[in-house]
């Protein structure tokens, strides 16, 4: 007997298949398949031989491949009973139900008196899979790992493209040979991560940014993870994805995150797309429009809060275009330095003796909304909270300490408690717009519980204030993933202000975030984490290219500076409102040197796109620059909105180096453009409009 089911649009498909009620199997992954297409013929073709050295019957490749099958790999699911012995549960079809876009399907193991069930939907306008697993148990067992619904790979892609990084350098990419054994990622971390983004591609070798096929995953948590890409010995391969294996579990009700993953005919940038579409239209909610320009205070001033001097800044902030004040570190308890006051939410009247109004005031005369720091999962031992409840630290007391703080349980419901009456404190009597909410180290215990009770206390806040955004900042990229982004509107990507270092993070950042979320600032001149000292054109463009804002003493900038930033910040302005809403191309650049992308209008009408020459080319002149995305039949006027930027050392004629170019799309995308010679460490940014 034979279950069948069909989740699909125009672009992919998923069939499902439940052999003899069994758990189902992912028997075909991939392009659209045609209205009529027989599933239960389908399902049929996909039953594979046996041979010598095998079982009689192959175990299935299911949604959570099961122990009691023989499976010969990694299970979906590990858990114990009681008394400690493994559980090895043989699951049958109980029921199905069916919604307009998704499927609930029901598995019983009525011996072991367990459910699991597997919700499964796909998102009609962004063309994403969203698949969870949820098991239940009549008694009380512990669950060592909970795969999200487990997906194939087909044995033609050979190459998988994993994330690593570090602080400061976030999102690094890694192309890897998709061999026999297990790829293994386990996030011990207790948070998602710099160095174990949650997410995974898997490709062919020829699959680029703009050409060839792509299976692209995200698992939406924001705690510790597990990856698992594996290929059998019967060259069957599987992803799975999961919390992390610390995270032990005891209970009767368990359940996964939800993984989002695609199938992509067009590259990583039809993958990317649905990606940045699905977070921009469906995860975040609430996030003001437009987006307005961000100012933050803390590479300014760091710990040394003087309210005329933050006064002064935040008028020089707001003659070059800031619409946001962001007061960092420093404000609460007798914080002069991080090893003191971290969970003494009060506003240190040393610093602030009438508060935090008359700064705010001031801020708010000038146009801009005032946002503040917290960091509320952290503390110091040198703080009132600490001398008060040692008990509500995370993890025994003789640790090893991470930026001279501990962690405290989230768990704890007193806890909670106390962190959602002090923030609510701060914002009740204050003008507060926005939270810049901060994590500055790794935690001592690996535990699911942690991010579930961050989750708590940020959806408590979210309902009780609505009206204020929270940006999610952990030490930079120490967590960013779908989990948080439900209930955020903003990620800090870096602690890396370094525009050579953004511009490389941004765009492999890109093939998961759109621009409206990802927060990018013109940091100081000299770089205080690379040493690097970079032209004010290429910090302020490369903070252009997502949602802009400014992270340093703007009484550093010469007025030719200033002049520069004001006019970068206004046309940012200008464009944000389609800007914003744009879907990101990564560009197949001819030339390593350089990092392109192509920011293009929903409606097609018009685009920018910006190449940053990140080194010296390896050839004399700029190889043309080819543009994806375009209509081949269309014409399209191209400016290349800083040709005053060309050096003296440009001394040919490159039409757009003195007028606008006219022609196809064919023509952009099949040649390119030529743009004009320039120096190492510049970007060309160039406007087009469909005639």
């Amino acid at each position: 007997m034979i279950r069948s089911w069909h989740l699909g649009d125009d672009r992919q498909s998923l069939v499902l298949a439940s052999f003899d009620d069994r758990l189902p199997e992912a028997v075909y992954w991939g392009p659209a398949l045609p209205t009529g297409e027989n599933l239960e013929t389908l399902s049929a073709a996909a039953l594979a031989d046996v041979t010598g050295g095998m079982v009689d019957r192959n175990a299935g490749l299911s949604l959570c491949p099961e122990a009691s099958e023989s499976f010969p790999g990694q299970t979906g699911l590990t858990a114990r009973n009681a008394s400690g012995a493994p559980l090895m549960p043989s699951f049958r079809f109980e029921s199905e139900a069916a919604s307009e876009h998704g499927l609930t399907l029901v598995f019983a193991d009525n011996s072991l008196d367990l459910s699991l069930v597997f919700d499964l939907v796909l998102t009609p306008e962004t063309s994403l899979l969203k698949l969870q697993t949820r098991l239940e148990s009549v008694d009380e067992i512990t669950v060592d790992w909970l795969a999200a619904p487990v997906l194939p790979v087909p044995a033609y892609t050979g190459e998988m493209i994993e994330f690593s990084g570090r602080w400061c350098a976030e999102f690094l990419t890694r192309r890897l040979p998709f061999a026999p054994g297990s790829r293994v990622r386990d996030n011990r971390t207790g948070r998602t991560d710099h160095a174990h983004f949650p997410g995974l591609v898997v490709c062919n070798a020829g699959t680029s940014n703009t050409a060839g096929e792509a299976f692209a995953f995200h698992y939406g948590w924001s705690g510790g993870h597990k990856m698992v890409a594996e290929e059998l010995a019967d060259g069957r391969r599987q992803v799975q994805f999961g919390h992390a294996t610390a995270s032990l579990a005891s209970g009767r009700h368990f359940v996964s995150a939800p993984l989002y993953a695609t199938y992509s005919a067009t590259g990583f940038n039809g993958a990317a797309v649905r990606f940045q579409r699905h977070v921009r239209d469906h995860v975040v909610q609430g996030a003001r429009t437009p987006r307005p320009v961000h100012y933050n205070c803390w590479e300014a001033v760091y710990f040394k809060h003087d309210l005329d001097e933050l006064k002064a800044i935040a008028s020089q902030a707001a003659d070059l275009g800031a619409e946001r004040f962001v007061l960092d570190d420093g404000w609460f308890g007798r914080r002069d330095d991080d090893t003191s006051s971290l969970g003494d939410w009060v506003i240190d009247k040393r610093k602030y003796p009438d508060g935090l109004t008359p700064l705010i005031d001031h801020i708010k005369a000038l146009g801009m909304e005032f946002g503040i720091w917290f960091e509320p999962e952290m503390v110091n031992e040198d703080s009132d909270l600490c001398r008060a409840h040692p008990d509500w630290v995370l993890g025994h007391a003789d640790q090893i300490r991470g930026r001279q703080q501990l962690v405290l349980d989230m768990s704890n419901q007193e806890v909670r408690d106390y962190l959602y009456a002090h923030i609510a404190d701060v914002l009740k009597n204050n003008d507060i717009g926005y939270i810049k909410w901060d994590h500055n180290r790794i935690l001592p215990v690996v535990d699911a519980e942690q991010a579930e009770g961050f989750y708590e206390l940020v959806d408590r806040l979210r309902s009780d204030f609505p009206a204020v955004e929270i940006e999610s900042c952990s030490s930079g990229g120490g967590r960013i993933d779908f989990g948080v982004l439900e209930r955020t509107h903003r990620v800090w990507l870096s602690d890396s202000n370094d525009a050579l270092e953004r511009q490389r993070i941004q765009h492999d950042a890109a093939l998961f975030l759109p621009a409206s979320v990802t927060g990018s600032h013109v940091g100081p001149r000299h770089c205080h984490t690379s040493g690097r000292t970079l032209d004010i054109r290429l910090r302020a463009w490369t903070a252009a290219q997502r949602h802009m804002g400014f992270e340093m003493d703007p009484r550093e900038l010469s007025e030719a500076e200033a002049e520069t930033l004001r006019n970068v910040t206004s046309w940012w302005k200008a464009n944000r409102d389609w800007m914003m809403q744009a879907d990101i191309l990564r560009l197949d650049s001819a030339d390593p040197a350089v990092i392109a992308e192509q920011q293009l209008a929903g409606d097609g009408s018009r685009f920018v796109a910006f190449a940053a020459l990140t080194r010296p080319s390896d050839q004399i002149l700029p190889r043309p620059l080819r543009l994806t995305g375009l209509d081949p039949q269309g014409r399209y006027r191209l400016s290349l909105v800083n040709r005053d930027d060309a050096p003296r050392l440009s001394r040919g004629a490159p039409l757009l180096k003195h007028q606008d170019l006219e022609a196809s799309g064919q023509y952009l995308m099949s040649h390119g453009l030529t743009l004009p010679w320039r120096f190492p460490e510049t970007v060309w940014v160039v406007e087009g409009e469909r005639l």
